[in-house]
């Protein structure tokens, strides 16, 4: 969630900072796990942005990030079928066969957790079910590809070639970004790119992944409500996203839920 504003700058964060980001990431998983079974047909996303509200408010004593952050309306972000990201909650009824990305950020103790994950309706499309499938492998070679002294060039990269390979295109308007004290802070993390350039990665590096892929081609628009964006040809669009800290050794995915496997 950015309308390319300026950021603050890179920060290397410390042990103590990590383990709030932490605390923060693991409370954005857990609000994904708990809203999974009110994710069926005849729902509305607005009823899931109540739920979520309610439960991050009242259960996890934290805040919603996305309510009010520059204007944006809701708790959460929910982006249904060609919606690719930052979906306002509606009245609309979840249908069978739809597709839908619900995007979580929590503030805990000044600290953000942000991840996302796709959610099926009822029977979904075996074009849907595979998008789904490669978009979620983009995030894990993305994540793959983040260890000290590579850059985010070979993040980009990993990505891009794994989607383009089966015939997807990558969103390139939108980007992962630095997480910690604020929502938004340098580096812009592309999921395009090439093996070699931008940023190196350092140890205590915290940021997101979170690919935008599209079954048909890339380009995208932005609705009228100045937030929704949609794939300019309606095709599907499908989106997982982490939070990431980089380690001497390799990285550290902060808001893994129990049981996940990358």
């Amino acid at each position: 969630m950015d309308n390319n504003t300026a950021r603050p700058a890179i920060t290397l964060k410390t042990p103590e900072e990590v383990e709030k980001i932490r605390v923060a990431g693991h409370l954005a998983a857990d609000v994904l796990d708990m809203i999974g079974p009110y994710v069926k047909l005849g729902a509305t996303t607005n009823e899931l942005d109540r739920i979520c509200h309610d439960y991050i408010v009242n259960e996890q004593q934290a805040i919603p990030a996305p309510l009010d952050y520059r204007g944006f309306p809701k708790s959460i972000c929910t982006s249904v079928n060609y919606q690719v990201c930052h979906g306002i909650p509606n009245n609309k009824r979840l249908k069978n066969g739809d597709i839908i990305n619900i995007d979580i950020t929590v503030i805990k103790d000044g600290y953000h957790g942000d991840t996302s994950r796709m959610f099926t309706v009822g029977t979904p499309s075996p074009a849907a079910k595979r998008l789904i499938k490669v978009s979620r492998e983009c995030l894990r070679k993305g994540i793959h590809a983040v260890k000290p002294d590579l850059t985010l060039g070979d993040i980009g990269h990993a990505i891009q070639r794994h989607a383009e390979g089966n015939r997807y295109s990558v969103v390139r308007e939108f980007c992962g970004h630095g997480i910690g004290q604020a929502f938004h802070e340098d580096p812009q993390v592309l999921h395009y790119g090439r093996p070699g350039e931008g940023e190196v990665l350092r140890a205590g590096m915290t940021f997101t992944i979170e690919p935008m892929i599209n079954l048909g081609k890339r380009q995208v628009k932005q609705l009228a409500d100045g937030w929704t964006v949609v794939t300019k040809d309606r095709s599907l669009s499908a989106q997982w996203e982490h939070t990431i800290l980089v380690t001497e050794t390799g990285c550290d995915v902060l808001t893994l839920r129990p049981g996940e496997e990358l």
